[in-house]
């Protein structure tokens, strides 16, 4: 996608968390080490795109996530928004306009709403910190709009509720809300339905691409559920150990995937048949993702890569475009 038509780009972002050395370390002057948990990552969004951030717990996608909203600072590359660079923007007053423009839903929408507070109060909370509304009523019409366009309606009759009179369907609705009440360009959805009924995530799915239609919003969609990115997104990125590894559209990513953990993660995922033969055994991706703050040699993937061969234990292999549009980083799609 071009720049010109892209709301974020981000170039090589690093973010390293650094591991205290313990007093042995100290003594004999050991090099502190630190957790690479993003580690390079390259990535574009477009004006009103959804864009999906799949990948394993340990993957690092929450914390690019993090970082496009500054809870996090990158440690180092480019975080392009708008065309400019914000990497490096810090302090409350400089990060205000920043924060109403791009908005983050949480995964725990119970522990993201404080629960002493109203509904109202709740999505009220960014236009007043923010000072976005110079009325009362001003802020009442906000916050009814911000609930009607999240799925609460009649929204009247959930300003005086609080958070534990809501279920989980109606709980995460109040949090996308809240990102909605200050009217983003971009808002990082952190896996934003994966402790709902599945009746209800499709509910909310629907609520997202709604908005984005409505609206023009572009999302960043972080699952670790495949079929759920292919059924939500315009295109899906995969990442493993801090890097991006396969990035393509949903149905390249997902019906035609290039990279073995992007396979991998396809065939561990349940399927249900039509017909009265045996069920199909789950496919299950063997061991766990390396430590971060240990990243392997050559292919960070080849440790559990059933198709290594002797150039993945030395090499690290490029990103290489199979197709239009369908990027690859495996020495296969050479």
């Amino acid at each position: 996608m071009s720049n010109s038509s892209s709301i974020l780009v981000l170039e090589n972002l690093q973010v390293r968390f650094p591991i205290a050395n313990g007093f042995l370390d100290a003594i004999v002057g050991k090099t502190p080490r630190s957790v690479r948990a993003v580690d390079g990552v390259d990535l574009t969004i477009g004006r009103g795109e959804i864009v999906a951030l799949v990948g394993e717990s340990g993957s690092g996608k929450t914390t690019v996530g993090r970082a496009i909203t500054k809870l996090v600072q990158p440690t180092s590359g480019k975080l392009l928004f708008g065309g400019e660079d914000m990497a490096g923007l810090k302090g409350f007053a400089a990060l205000r306009p920043y924060r109403r423009r791009v908005q983050m839903i949480f995964q725990d929408a119970y522990q993201a709403l404080n629960p002493r507070h109203t509904v109202f109060d709740i999505v009220a909370e960014p236009l007043r910190s923010m000072k976005l509304v110079e009325c009362d009523d001003e802020l009442t019409d906000r916050v009814s709009e911000a609930l009607t366009s999240a799925g609460l309606n009649p929204a009247e009759e959930f300003f005086a509720r609080f958070p534990h009179e809501l279920s989980g369907g109606q709980r995460q609705r109040v949090v996308v809300a809240g990102a909605l009440v200050v009217k983003p360009e971009l808002i990082v959805a952190d896996e934003p339905v994966s402790m709902l009924d599945v009746s209800i995530r499709a509910q909310i799915l629907q609520a997202l691409i709604d908005l984005r239609d409505q609206h023009g919003l572009a999302l960043l969609f972080i699952t670790h559920d495949l079929p759920l990115a292919w059924l939500i997104a315009d295109r899906i990125a995969v990442m493993y150990l801090g890097r991006i590894v396969e990035i393509g559209t949903a149905d390249d990513i997902t019906l035609n995937p290039q990279h073995p953990y992007t396979i991998a993660l396809r065939d561990a995922t349940p399927k249900v048949r039509r017909d009265d033969g045996p069920r199909e055994g789950i496919k299950v991706l063997q061991g766990e993702i390396p430590s971060a703050a240990r990243v392997p040699t050559g292919c960070r993937f080849h440790p559990r890569c059933p198709l290594a061969f002797d150039r993945c234990k030395s090499e690290e292999p490029p990103s290489i475009e199979v197709r239009p549009l369908h990027r690859s980083a495996c020495w296969l799609a050479v």
